[in-house]
């Protein structure tokens, strides 16, 4: 099989595809011929050698959290999916930018037919990441007031989508090319955090999901009910100032949650949600990677591993 290879830690240009022999499922994992393999922050962040520390990792590795396509082998034990199910899924914290990836049947799901198995490749990890932060960790509620930053991102379009779904009132803040885009998805309220200081334009919020952290972070605690809800993937909210404003925070890492994707999955095919996706050749992850680390990105970018 094909797979981008790392090793040693670095920027993008230290990406290798190679060719390596194909992995083999074990008892209760199924091995998938990949379709397509989302690009995320996480990825760059572990190629950089940031994250070495919390997520030790033999050398060589290939990066990539998640993907989608074609089961083809079934491991011992295996009786959720049969050989020919188009799945997707949050596999792992690396093994996804490959032609084919091995993956416990716990993290994987159906893919939701109104989506092509290009798109679906760019969905588990933001997906799960807002669903997430929405649900488990801000609990929102019908006819509250959310505040989503980043909101045109990968995770942000996801939250500003799945907070609509759950009945809050959404406020986004993006750059004013943005709210177009965000508008169509259901956000109720925008604000150009380019030329407008948020905390000017909105108050008495329920929730705010920041993923953007450090003075944004800081900031956003002004524009919180006493007794709301401050939720973060990026950084631990200060403990101090949300005492001060009497506020509830919450910093998470993403679960691989394989009944979650198939509600997910759901609500794609009921119309709820969409994606939006920027392609790349498995061939030109240089490329992709060096767009993620650009920031201020609209929607997800994907691997393409039939090209």
């Amino acid at each position: 099989m094909k797979a981008i290879r790392v090793y040693e830690y670095g920027n993008a240009d230290v990406l290798r595809l190679e060719d390596v022999a194909d992995p083999v499922a074990g008892a209760g994992e199924v091995l998938i011929d990949v379709a397509s393999a989302g690009v995320n922050p996480i990825d760059w962040k572990i190629l950089s050698g940031a994250m070495k520390a919390f997520i030790p990792l033999p050398l060589p590795f290939t990066p990539g959290v998640e993907v989608a396509g074609t089961v083809i082998a079934l491991g011992q034990g295996v009786t959720e999916f049969k050989i020919g199910d188009e799945v997707f899924g949050f596999i792992n914290i690396v093994g996804g930018y490959a032609t084919k990836a091995v993956a416990a049947v716990s993290k994987l799901a159906i893919k939701p037919k109104a989506l092509s198995v290009l798109q679906t490749g760019a969905v588990p990890a933001a997906a799960l990441t807002a669903w997430q932060a929405l649900t488990e960790h801000a609990g929102v509620q019908r006819r509250q007031k959310v505040l989503i930053h980043a909101a045109a991102g990968g995770v942000g379009s996801m939250a500003v989508q799945i907070a609509k779904y759950l009945g809050a009132e959404v406020y986004a803040t993006a750059s004013a090319h943005n709210h177009a885009y965000l508008k169509g998805l259901g956000a109720d309220y925008l604000i150009d955090y380019t030329t407008q200081a948020f905390e000017e334009q909105v108050s008495e919020v329920d929730v705010v999901l920041d993923l953007v952290g450090g003075d944004t972070q800081t900031r956003s605690f002004k524009v919180l009910k006493r007794n709301g809800v401050l939720v973060s993937p990026v950084s631990q909210p200060n403990m101090s100032l949300a005492n001060d404003y009497g506020v509830t925070p919450a910093n998470f890492a993403t679960r691989s949650d394989g009944r979650q994707l198939s509600l997910i999955a759901e609500l794609f095919d009921k119309g709820h949600l969409t994606v939006d996706v920027e392609a790349y050749a498995l061939s030109d992850a240089k490329a992709a990677i060096e767009k993620s680390q650009g920031r201020h990105l609209r929607g997800r970018l994907v691997l393409d591993a039939t090209q």
